[in-house]
């Protein structure tokens, strides 16, 4: 059955889902007991599980990971609340060389079943520190699984199956997109749509757009507009980002023959080139052009009131839409 429900509170049903299908399920952060976290998340988990299972730590990151990295030792499945992104640092080395590491130098004796749970990027008006996409560096850190939501199902079913995960999982959620409404149907599992899969969220013929997180609801604004002018835009929703399912990617630029990635991370190192490099290994005598990318810039994120001009939006991505066709673009100024 299924029921209508905010992508916050998608992940908050998934959570107590967790919670009570298996009491090894702990959950810890700054502020998730009482509080329910600062976007609610948590809200009345500590109520019904207590304070044994639903914990509130001291604002110490790397304490916090350490912490968690002991309880998998000791056979929980710890799920960790780092408050904003741009808090994640602090933590950085205990996920990096410990987390990432332990069942591989361990000879695969020892399972880290630990998951944890990012808020990030941008469009909520934050202050500096509370608005970075820090994927790319755990996509680049072997070991890792590392997968985002776009929508309330997935954020329900995907929290689910990453605590299930007995690999480590950084589970990013885009949190202005936390408010955004949509079917839940509880029942969807592994077998539907694995973790890792990537999903066709608009079929199209012209041009691939690929996606994850905050800006699949813009790309799909973008093919829906793309629409209106008669060009045929398939939107492909990654959800997994370490491992990526270039499989899909593949599928729908061999259909297409153009691609076009998007994110709000900054473009240089970030995931969409590499997943412009890997379609071109796989796809090259399919490509009509060159991929294009539609990013963040390479700068820190700006101030809130600024945000706007950094985040990719709906013309930005229509730009390169137009740029891999051979349409007129502010690149080329004319036709390529």
């Amino acid at each position: 059955m299924s029921e209508t429900l905010t992508l916050s509170k998608a992940i908050g049903t998934g959570l107590r889902r967790a919670l009570a299908d298996d009491d090894k399920v702990v959950l810890m952060g700054e502020d998730i007991g009482r509080l329910g976290g600062v976007f609610r998340v948590t809200e009345g988990l500590q109520r019904d599980f207590g304070p044994d299972r639903v914990m509130d730590t001291p604002l110490a990151e790397a304490g916090i990971m350490g912490t968690a990295i002991g309880l998998a030792f000791r056979g929980y499945r710890p799920v960790v609340e780092i408050q904003f992104d741009g808090f994640i640092y602090p933590a950085f080395d205990q996920i990096v060389a410990q987390l990432a590491k332990l069942h591989y130098r361990t000879r695969g004796n020892v399972r880290m079943p630990i998951t944890v749970r990012v808020p990030y990027g941008g469009g909520i008006g934050s202050v500096e520190h509370h608005s970075e996409s820090p994927e790319a560096y755990f996509a680049h850190t072997a070991g890792l699984r590392v997968v985002t939501c776009s929508n309330p199902q997935d954020a329900h079913t995907m929290i689910r199956q990453a605590i299930a995960s007995d690999d480590p999982v950084m589970f990013f959620e885009p949190k202005r997109r936390y408010w955004a409404k949509g079917e839940v149907d509880e029942t969807i599992d592994d077998s539907t749509l694995p973790m890792g899969s990537a999903r066709v969220a608009a079929e199209g013929t012209d041009v691939t757009l690929v996606a994850y997180g905050p800006l699949v609801k813009t790309a799909l604004d973008a093919a829906a507009a793309a629409a209106d002018d008669g060009l045929s835009v398939e939107v492909v929703d990654l959800r997994s980002l370490s491992p990526i399912d270039f499989d899909t990617v593949e599928a729908s630029v061999r259909k297409t023959g153009r691609l076009v990635i998007t994110h709000e991370a900054a473009q240089f190192g970030g995931l969409g080139a590499e997943i412009a490099a890997s379609i071109t290994d796989r796809c090259f005598y399919h490509l009509e052009a060159a991929p294009a990318r539609v990013t963040g810039f390479d700068t820190p994120y700006p101030a809130a009131k600024l945000e706007e001009h950094f985040l990719p939006d709906l013309d930005r991505i229509l730009d390169a839409v137009d740029r891999v066709l051979g349409r007129e673009n502010s690149l080329t100024g004319g036709l390529v």
